[in-house]
């Protein structure tokens, strides 16, 4: 159990804080509006998602340096900071997202207030960092959480009648009419370099639990288990939405409405089903995304980014907070965090991506485990991806 944990844990928790109550709402349109048609997306936006991840992986295996400091003492420090503040910006922006998953979940399953069960389970969050070693808890919380998701999924699959045929066309690229707008959300949301960045914190922290740790082959390994656990639940979704909601021209707007478009076709078990997967898919994300933000802003303040570190904890405790007053204020994710988070990652993810792939392609600071020409040119792929990301975001948003 010790070496899985070595090899999967931060792979499953990268899985985990990605695959949110957005991700869930993307991926359910794709199928109940498209059909199958879009399924090609999944395998192209999980391919740069694995390739990035594993470079991050690399990176925590051979450094004890975090990436932040990294990219501070060998390009510029100011960048360091600004993408550190950045990401905590975009963590709080989301994070009533992932408040609002979690009281929708349980309340529209039991008939009761979403709002009791946000304060409940943020606090339970916060309780959660004050365990001894809390990357430990969180590690055993994400794997809980992924293998609930995981059985849900797979059991509201086996309820419906899949069309192989139309499935098997489905992974042919292809752009139904209309279909642009979701599969750059998708791609956006998937392939997370913000992610992938945390990537290289979360491979230190296991190594603090056993300094014995990964090998470079051991965290690559894992880095794409975790990738591929997030493709299949993605894909799950989609599936099932493409199979049931689809046919009936059932159209949703989230994944709760998702889950209550089930109960009629299916009854209250596929239903109930569901909204286990979207609390898991939600608390995962909430624990998960104000890990991010608060280390990664404790890293840039100078804090360092220990999860042991009572200063960094009490930053990951503000996002999980802030989430919750928005979320139990305005019973939904304002518009003006969501225009914030959308413009502080247009110009944050670019400098990402170049800092993790110029750190992994250096020999000074990587030595014989920099990238390989393999790593270089798909890195070099993914970096143009995200550029296009960026350029179609701006027009959207300031030019359309």
């Amino acid at each position: 159990m010790k070496k899985i944990l070595n090899i999967l844990g931060p792979g499953i928790i990268t899985a985990a804080l990605v695959f949110g109550p957005s991700k869930m709402t993307i991926t359910s349109k794709m199928g109940a509006d498209y059909e199958f048609g879009l399924m090609w997306i999944v395998i192209i936006a999980l391919f740069f998602m694995g390739t990035f991840t594993a470079m991050c992986s690399r990176i925590g295996v051979v450094q004890d340096k975090s990436l932040l400091t990294l990219i501070k003492e060998n390009f510029n420090k100011n960048i360091g900071i600004a993408i550190g503040i950045g990401i905590f910006l975009v963590a709080t922006s989301f994070q009533a997202g992932n408040s609002i998953g979690v009281g929708i979940a349980i309340g529209e399953s039991t008939g009761t207030s979403k709002d009791l069960w946000i304060i409940t389970f943020t606090i339970l969050g916060i309780a959660l960092l004050f365990f001894p070693s809390f990357y430990k808890v969180m590690e055993k919380l994400m794997i809980g959480l992924v293998l609930i998701m995981l059985f849900c999924f797979i059991a509201t699959l086996f309820l419906t009648e899949i069309n192989v045929t139309k499935l098997a066309a489905g992974f042919v690229p292809q752009l139904p009419k209309g279909s642009l707008g979701l599969v750059i959300a998708f791609t956006a949301s998937c392939f997370s370099l913000v992610g992938a960045f945390y990537q290289t914190y979360l491979i230190q922290e296991r190594k603090k639990v056993n300094p014995n740790g990964v090998s470079i082959q051991q965290s690559a390994r894992g880095a794409y288990t975790g990738v591929a656990i997030l493709g299949f639940m993605s894909s799950s979704v989609l599936i099932c939405a493409a199979a049931v909601l689809f046919p009936k021209g059932i159209h949703v707007s989230s994944a709760a409405e998702m889950g209550k478009a089930l109960e009629p076709l299916f009854g209250t078990y596929a239903s109930s089903l569901f909204f286990i997967g979207l609390f898991g898919a939600s608390f995962s994300s909430l624990v998960g995304n104000a890990t991010v933000g608060g280390a990664l802003l404790g890293d840039a303040l100078g804090f360092g980014s220990s999860l042991e570190s009572k200063k960094v904890k009490a930053l990951i405790s503000v996002v999980m907070i802030l989430g919750c007053i928005v979320a139990v204020s305005f019973g939904k994710l304002p518009l003006e965090l969501i225009v914030l988070a959308q413009s502080v990652t247009i110009f944050l993810v670019p400098f990402i991506g170049i800092s993790i792939l110029l750190i992994a392609n250096s020999k000074k600071v990587m030595g014989t485990n920099a990238n390989n020409m393999f790593y270089k040119v798909v890195g070099a792929l993914g970096l143009v991806v995200i550029f296009v990301l960026m350029f179609s975001n701006i027009y959207d948003m300031f030019l359309k």
